[in-house]
This record gives C-alpha cells, sequence and structure tokens, in this order.
C-alpha cells in the first residue's frame, strides 16, 4: 500500500498549523522630497498575510498549496521552516526537521559559499559533523567551480539557485518544503535539479508540503491540496476535486 492509499488514521500527524494568522507593517513610499527634507514617513496600517488558517500533515503525504498571487502561501511555507514567527496560533512539527527549498531564502551574502553551506546545515538542525559528512556532495552538486569560496553577494541568480537548492536537497530532512522550486539554473542544471527534486518527493519516507502554479506538477506529485484564498483556506481535499474548484473559480491561475 502506497502513502496515497493508507488512511489518515494510520499515519501519524508530523505538522500541525493551528488558527495562524500572520500580518505585516505596510511600508509608506518615500519621496526624495520627504528624504530632503528629513521628514519620516509612518505607516501603522498592517496587511494580513495568513488570516486563522489550520490543518495538519501526515507522515509521508506531499500536500500542494494553491492560490493566486498574494494568498499567502510562501508566507505559510516560512512561518512552517521558522524564518517567519505567527502573531497568533502555533505551528508544531512534532521534533521533525525542516527545511525549505526556496531561491533567495537563508544566505549571508558576506559569507562565502562554503560557510553558507555550514550555516544553511545548522539551521536546518544539523551538526557540524553531519554536515562535513554531506558537503563535498553538495559542492559537487552545485558544480559552481571555485565560487565556492567567494563570498555569496559575488554569485549570479543561476549560482546562488543552484547552491540553495544543493543544499536542501542533499541535506535531507524529515519535511520538505517546495516553494515554486522544482528546477533551477541553466539547462543542464535544471535537468538534474528536476531529476533530484522528484526522486526526494516520491521518497515514501518523505513528508513535503509544495506551492506551485503548475497544474501537470500538483496532479502528477500531490495526495492532497490547500486551496488558499486572500490568507483564509478556502478548501482542503484530494488533488481532482481541489483542482476542478480551483479552475472554475474566476480567479483560476494554474498554468
Amino acid at each position: 500500500m502506497n502513502r496515497s492509499e493508507m488512511p489518515a488514521q494510520e499515519r501519524n500527524v508530523v505538522l500541525s498549523v493551528r488558527d495562524v494568522k500572520i500580518s505585516y507593517r505596510v511600508v509608506k513610499p518615500v519621496s526624495i522630497g520627504t528624504l530632503l527634507r528629513g521628514e519620516q514617513s509612518r505607516d501603522d496600517r498592517r496587511f494580513e498575510a495568513v488570516r486563522g488558517v489550520s490543518f495538519e500533515v501526515y507522515d509521508g503525504e506531499i500536500v500542494g498549496i494553491v492560490g493566486k498571487n498574494g494568498s499567502g502561501k510562501s508566507t505559510l511555507l516560512r512561518a512552517v521552516a521558522n524564518i517567519y514567527s505567527p502573531d497568533t496560533g502555533t505551528i508544531c512539527t512534532y521534533g521533525h526537521s525542516v527545511s525549505l527549498m526556496s531561491v533567495g531564502v537563508g544566505f549571508s551574502n558576506e559569507l562565502s559559499g562554503r560557510d553558507n553551506v555550514y550555516l544553511s546545515g545548522m539551521l536546518m538542525g544539523f551538526s557540524k559533523k553531519q554536515i562535513d559528512e554531506k558537503i563535498d556532495d553538495i559542492i559537487a552538486f552545485a558544480d559552481i567551480g571555485e565560487f565556492i569560496e567567494a563570498p555569496v553577494r559575488s554569485y549570479s541568480s543561476g549560482m546562488h539557485s543552484k547552491l540553495a537548492f544543493s543544499i536542501t536537497a542533499i541535506m535531507e530532512t524529515d519535511i520538505m518544503l517546495v516553494d515554486e522550486t522544482l528546477s533551477v539554473g541553466d539547462s543542464r542544471f535544471r535537468k538534474k535539479s528536476s531529476k533530484k527534486m522528484r526522486q526526494l518527493i516520491r521518497d515514501e519516507k518523505k513528508t513535503v508540503l509544495l506551492v506551485s502554479h503548475s497544474d501537470s506538477v500538483l496532479r502528477e506529485l500531490c495526495t492532497r491540496l490547500i486551496w488558499l484564498d486572500e490568507g483564509k483556506i478556502r478548501m482542503i481535499g484530494g488533488t481532482k476535486a481541489v483542482l476542478e474548484a480551483y479552475e472554475n473559480d474566476s480567479n483560476f491561475e494554474v498554468e
């Protein structure tokens, strides 16, 4: 019996999100004239990105998150990864290790690529010894040559993406959070990373929360979908049922 056939009550909950709310302060644009006059721009308005979201993810599930741009998908993933703190509510991973695969997250620009491997690995909860055992594989997979010793601020966007992908792909965690990053970098690396990503996601021991606008990716990989709409859950259910409802909505964006 594969993971899609196993009843939910026979699996363990590995991620629990309860009434999570996350808001941002709205920053008002500052004009050149305001700066020259030494005036400060204040705006106390807040934008509610996630508005009372609750759900559970079971061991071995691949759960997709869909919704139009600005619906709170990426914000929610970053909260699960402990990058953002909820204003209210709770997120529990029951001691499981978590990694976020998203371009542009978690690097220190002044550190070298090698040092960022250690920094990222430790933020995932791995020890230096565990990272030592994997670092050669990470560097080889990233394939950025001597730039691994250069500061990340000198990297092109493609090199940055390659290293970020390689760290998350090689330093495997119990729960993988994937944000629109099934393939990155140049054509050769995209093929390699796409193959590796699908191998990881299909691992029966791996639990995955996946944000994607790709209809084919969602249908191919996900066992359930969560539809977010303006920060709230509109629907949770089987992939086919949720996609059909989403496709019939006037704000449909899946490609």
